[in-house]
């Protein structure tokens, strides 16, 4: 009898030990699809963009990117009915039509995100990609402050110190950036860093607000993380065809919707409608801490490449500033320290809500964010 506990013991640690396993591997997947998805879609952007020659319409890229991420979520959709297709015309009525204040909800953050992706595009356009990177980590300030305002949420003393840090980190590579340019773009006539600046300050605070909106309203919704990215995709479709026609509506219909896509292109276009929803899935394997290393490292890869890439300089204060930003988003990430009493009044089950329960919020709501190029 001892000697069958003592197998049946060994085969549970066993059983564990090789979980245990397969969630490092699984944490390191993950942060390698973070680390990749953060630097690649940036660095093929800035590629496209600063090639000779004319270009493809960038709204027209956006819009294109909706269209394939909300294919790809029907279809998933349909995959989780079963290839039956009366099943999902049903649940789509119900969650878009019939629940229709719902899904009115998720009209402004579709705003706030098309126009995020498209002053992406400006802000790559006319920043070189690892200047990009760092200054883009402006949107960790943005959400910590909407969420201080908008969610009275209380952050640590260690995160104001990383927020601080990371203020002086990007000002500090701004101040940099005034003499230097890339020197590998032949034709820089029509690259402008000041209007590369204000596109990125606004991105990330349409970001930041986006970010905070969304969780605000969608805090008990239980429809799924595919459903809801169809519904902000079809808002998305909507008014990219409108700031299209508003920006670009004569030349389109000049020259067409896909006048200037090549192969790279297409790239930029799959990787921007792919690597939001790929990182929603593997998101929920990487805790904060991964996720903040992950965007670490993802601004050393992408300065290291366009050094290679646009002959990008770096230099003392650039490394300086980037390091600072880089600490700052690890600082940032870690944990709060356990602490703070129940209010009076409450119990402790109420008070507390369940780790299950944390962790599924946390992983649905995270897989709302990445709509935009870089991992929120």
């Amino acid at each position: 009898m001892a000697a069958g506990n003592h197998g049946k013991g060994a085969e549970e640690r066993t059983g564990i030990r090789g979980q245990s396993d397969v969630n490092k591997r699984l944490k390191y997947i993950s942060l390698a699809v973070l680390v990749v998805q953060n630097a690649s879609l940036i660095l093929s952007i800035r590629y496209v963009r600063t090639l000779p020659g004319e270009h493809f319409f960038a709204t027209s890229a956006v819009v294109m990117a909706e269209v394939l991420k909300v294919l790809t979520c029907l279809f998933i959709i349909l995959l989780q009915k079963r290839f039956s297709v009366k099943e999902t015309v049903l649940l789509l009525f119900d969650a878009i039509l019939v629940q229709y204040k719902d899904t009115l909800k998720l009209a402004v953050p579709a705003l706030i995100y098309t126009l995020q992706n498209n002053l992406q595009y400006v802000a790559i356009s006319n920043l070189p990609a690892a200047t990009f990177q760092v200054t883009y980590q402006l949107k960790i300030l943005t959400t910590a402050l909407f969420s201080v305002l908008l969610l009275r949420k209380s952050l640590s003393r260690v995160q104001w110190v990383s927020l601080l840090l990371l203020f002086a980190g990007v000002g500090i590579v701004q101040v940099q950036q005034e003499g230097n340019k890339e020197t590998s773009v032949k034709d820089t006539s029509s690259q402008n860093y000041m209007v590369g600046l204000v596109a990125v300050v606004i991105s990330c605070l349409s970001s930041g607000f986006a970010g905070v909106y969304f969780e605000k309203i969608l805090k008990g919704s239980s429809a799924s993380v595919w459903m809801r990215n169809v519904q902000l995709g079809i808002f998305g479709m909507v008014l990219g065809l409108l700031g299209m026609w508003w920006n670009d509506g004569p030349a389109i219909m000049h020259r067409g919707f896909l006048y200037g896509y090549t192969n790279m292109v297409w790239c930029v276009i799959f990787n921007q409608a792919f690597g939001g929803l790929l990182v929603a899935v593997v998101v929920k394997y990487a805790d904060n801490i991964l996720k903040g290393f992950a965007t670490s490292f993802s601004i050393i890869v992408s300065t290291v490449l366009s050094v290679y890439l646009f002959g990008f300089h770096v230099d003392l204060l650039f490394t300086a500033g980037a390091g600072l930003v880089i600490g700052a988003v690890y600082m940032y990430s870690l944990p709060k320290p356990p602490g703070g009493l129940p209010s009076p009044g409450s119990s402790p089950s109420s008070s507390a809500p369940s780790p299950s329960a944390r962790t599924d919020g946390a992983a649905e709501m995270e897989a709302f964010l990445p709509k935009s190029v870089l991992v929120k």
